[in-house]
C-alpha cells in the first residue's frame, strides 16, 4: 500500500498558516519570536499532538515532530523546513516542507507500512535572517557550525540581544543543548518550492538536488565627509554615495567575470546618511552577498570585491570597514540519498531535473551532521519571497509523495 497524500489538507493548512502574520493576505511576514510567530507555532504543535506525533522543542524553538519507528534507537531519517517568513514574502517558502513534511508523516502512518528507523519534521527556527540579521540560525547551532558567543552576541534592531529574546518566549534551556550529535540522523532531506523557473520551464515536476550553494555575506561601512549640495565644490569631495555605487558594481562585475552561471553577486542593502537631497552622502553601508556550488570561485570574487573596496577608497579619500558575517562552505548531496529520490521520481513516473540550489537553505548546515539532499518542486514563475509565490495543489502533492516514498526507502536501509 503506498502512502496516500491529502493534497486538500495540506493546501488548507498551509492556507491556514499564511494568516499568522503581521501583514495583510496575501503578503506574508512572520519574524521570529514575535506573537505571529509564538501563535504560528502552538499551532503547528496542535496539529502534530492531533496526528499522534512525539513533539519537542530545543532552546532556540528548532521543533521536532516525530514518528517512531520499530527500531526506534537507530539514527531518525529526517526532514523539514522552516515557518518564518520576512516581510511581505509569501506563503510557500519553506512552509511547503514543514507542512508537506507532516503530510508525509501521516501519510506514511495511514499506509500502515513498517519502518525501521524513526521519521522526523524538522521546523527549523530563523532560516531567515529577519531578526537578527544570520540567516540559518537555528541549524547552525544545531550543527556546530557557529560559535555559541557569537550566537549569544546578536542583537536585533531594536538591540535586543538573542539571549532576552529567547528567554522572553519560554526558551530557556541552555544553548549548549541544541548541538546535535553526528549520529542522530540516518539522512535529512528537505522538500521545498524551486524559487527559480528552471523547472517550470521545462515542463518537469521534480527537481533532484545534488548540490547547494553557499553564500558569502559581508557589511562594507563607508565614511566620507557631507557638506551642502550647492556650496561644496566638485572637485575634492568625498561622497560616499559615489564609492559605493562603484563598490556594488564591482559585485556585479565579479560574478559576471567568474567563468560560471553559479556565481552570483547581489548588493541587497544600501544605507546612506544624511539621505537629504540637498546634502553630501557622509556615509554608506552596503550589504553584499556572493555564492556559488564551488568554495574557491565564489572566494575568489570576494577577494575581487574586497581589492575594489581598498582601491576605490583610497582614490576617493573614503574610510572603509568591512565586517564579515558568514562565509560557509558549499555541500554536495549524498549519494545513497540521491538514488532513493530517484528510485521514488522513477517509481511514481514523475518528470525530473538534476540540479543545484543556488539559494541556500538549513540543508546546507544539515550536511555537516547528517547525509543530505533537498527535492525541489515548481513555483510558478521561479517567483518567490514575494506575496505572489505560488505552487499549485499538485506539484505539492507530487513533491510530497516522493519525499513521503524517499522516506521510507530510507528508514529501511
Amino acid at each position: 500500500m503506498n502512502p496516500r497524500i491529502d493534497i486538500e489538507q495540506l493546501s488548507r493548512e498551509l492556507e491556514q498558516l499564511s494568516l499568522f502574520s503581521d501583514a495583510p493576505s496575501p503578503a506574508v511576514t512572520r519574524v521570529l519570536w514575535t506573537e505571529q510567530d509564538m501563535k504560528a507555532r502552538a499551532w503547528l504543535k496542535s496539529l502534530a499532538l492531533e496526528a499522534g506525533f512525539l513533539y519537542r522543542e530545543d532552546a532556540l524553538g528548532n521543533t521536532f515532530i516525530r514518528l517512531v519507528g520499530s527500531q526506534p534507537d537507530l539514527p531518525a531519517v529526517g526532514t523539514g523546513s522552516h515557518n518564518d517568513a520576512i516581510p511581505f514574502s509569501g506563503m510557500y517558502d519553506g512552509t511547503v516542507g514543514v507542512l508537506g513534511g507532516l503530510e508525509a508523516l501521516r501519510a506514511i502512518k495511514r499506509s500502515g507500512l513498517s519502518h525501521a528507523r524513526s521519521l522526523e519534521v524538522l521546523m527549523f527556527t530563523a532560516e531567515e535572517p529577519t531578526r537578527f540579521g544570520l540567516g540559518c540560525l537555528g541549524s547552525r547551532v544545531m550543527s556546530g557550525a557557529i560559535e555559541l558567543e557569537k550566537v549569544r552576541a546578536l542583537k536585533d534592531a531594536n538591540g535586543v540581544d538573542l539571549e532576552t529574546a529567547r528567554k522572553a518566549v519560554g526558551y530557556t534551556a541552555p544553548l549548549e543543548s541544541v548541538r546535535l550529535p553526528k549520529d542522530y540522523y540516518a539522512a535529512f532531506v528537505e522538500l521545498h518550492i524551486e524559487q527559480a523557473p528552471l523547472l517550470e520551464q521545462q515542463g518537469l515536476q521534480i527537481g533532484v538536488v545534488n548540490a547547494i550553494a553557499a553564500p558569502a555575506s559581508f557589511f562594507v561601512h563607508l565614511t566620507g565627509e557631507g557638506g551642502h549640495a550647492g556650496a561644496r565644490l566638485m572637485l575634492g569631495r568625498r561622497d560616499a554615495l559615489l564609492a559605493a555605487a562603484e563598490i556594488a558594481l564591482s559585485v556585479e562585475a565579479a560574478a559576471l567575470q567568474s567563468g560560471a552561471m553559479d556565481t552570483v553577486g547581489t548588493t541587497g542593502i544600501l544605507e546612506i546618511h544624511p539621505a537629504a537631497i540637498n546634502s553630501i552622502p557622509s556615509q554608506a553601508k552596503l550589504g553584499i552577498d556572493i555564492r556559488d556550488t564551488d568554495g574557491l570561485r565564489r572566494d575568489q570574487a570576494v577577494q575581487h570585491v574586497l581589492e575594489t573596496i581598498k582601491t576605490v577608497c583610497q582614490r576617493r579619500q573614503i574610510e572603509y570597514r568591512i565586517e564579515m558575517m558568514n562565509a560557509d562552505p558549499p555541500a554536495q548531496s549524498d549519494p545513497k540519498i540521491l538514488e532513493a529520490i530517484r528510485q521514488a521520481v522513477q517509481d511514481l513516473n514523475f518528470s525530473s531535473l538534476e540540479m543545484v540550489s543556488r539559494a541556500y537553505h538549513d540543508s546546507l548546515f544539515m550536511a555537516r551532521i547528517s547525509p543530505m539532499a533537498m527535492i525541489f518542486i515548481p513555483c510558478r514563475g521561479g517567483v518567490s519571497h514575494r506575496p505572489d509565490e505560488y505552487a499549485t495543489p499538485e506539484d505539492m502533492a507530487r513533491g510530497v509523495e516522493v519525499l513521503a516514498r524517499t522516506m521510507l526507502n530510507l528508514a529501511n536501509l
